[in-house]
């Protein structure tokens, strides 16, 4: 195992607009001054836990080797357990909440090592305050992590199969229709499901949204997607997502994370199919 690391890689639900990221920064720094942060993403919406797992499993095989710090803690302040979880050959170690929130980047690294419950308040701020486990309690074991502090040290260990699961909705195909759920909405508007390529019907394929069925095809780039349509992708993450061309597919859809999405087989003998219907642009005057 490391000696110490060098790295933070550090992903919440804090927002910008509040202190909340910098004071977490600062104590990472103020217990150990040459270690780097590299911020994740903070933009995970508030107490959304499923989120933030997704966003963390995604990320997870690029970040490099270190802590993981990861805060999305609905549950501050109850029982819930506070944890710290060794990956690979100690290369990495996650830290967080035990509500399901790193089980995804856990699995995705090959499972945990070993994992220990952040019971030794000696490595906690001293406060008075329950609500900010980011600030008094995960920012200052990273740090200590980070200065070669043996993971052992901060509590104590618990079985790896008690940890909290993710919950994340699987597909299933009935009556020849492979029914699949919106696991996440980039900024551009790519919608993406919780499938793989290998998982799509064969053939001339449609989508069904709500009670609407549009004509779609699998595509390998963007401007392959005619104008007007819709195409199914692979992502960045490895899963199909519905894009449409330059334009957010989940506006011109009305989707929404958590939206049920069919996909199906076009025959000849289906009938009920519609265009999508792009928003023009504006004239500029």
């Amino acid at each position: 195992m490391p000696s110490g690391y060098t790295t933070i890689s550090f992903l919440s639900d804090f927002g910008v607009s509040d202190e909340f990221v910098g004071v977490v920064h600062s104590v990472f720094r103020s217990i150990a001054p040459e270690v780097e942060i590299i911020d994740i993403t903070h933009g995970v919406p508030p107490h959304d836990v499923r989120a933030g797992s997704l966003a963390l499993a995604r990320s997870v095989e690029y970040l490099c080797p270190g802590i993981v710090v990861a805060v999305v803690d609905p549950g501050v302040g109850t029982d819930r357990r506070r944890i710290a979880v060794e990956v690979g050959e100690g290369e990495s170690v996650l830290v967080g909440p035990d509500n399901g929130l790193l089980a995804p980047a856990v699995a995705m690294v090959g499972g945990p090592k070993q994992v220990i419950e952040l019971t030794n308040n000696s490595f906690h701020l001293a406060t008075s305050s329950t609500t900010f486990d980011g600030r008094d309690v995960f920012a200052p074991v990273a740090a200590h992590l980070a200065n070669g502090v043996p993971l052992a040290e901060f509590g104590d260990p618990i079985d790896p199969n008690s940890l909290m699961p993710a919950i994340i909705p699987v597909s299933y195909i009935e009556e020849e229709i492979l029914f699949t759920e919106v696991l996440w909405i980039d900024q551009y508007g790519n919608v993406q499901l919780n499938i793989g390529i290998d998982d799509l019907p064969e053939g001339k394929l449609q989508i069904k949204i709500g009670e609407r069925i549009y004509p779609t095809n699998v595509v390998s780039a963007f401007d392959q997607i005619p104008e007007g349509g819709a195409g199914l992708i692979v992502d960045s993450a490895g899963l199909v997502a519905i894009a449409t061309l330059r334009s957010s597919a989940a506006s011109e859809f009305s989707i929404c994370t958590g939206d049920s999405i069919q996909i199906l087989n076009a025959t000849d003998e289906t009938t009920i199919t519609t265009q999508v219907s792009l928003t023009p642009k504006k004239e500029s005057t």
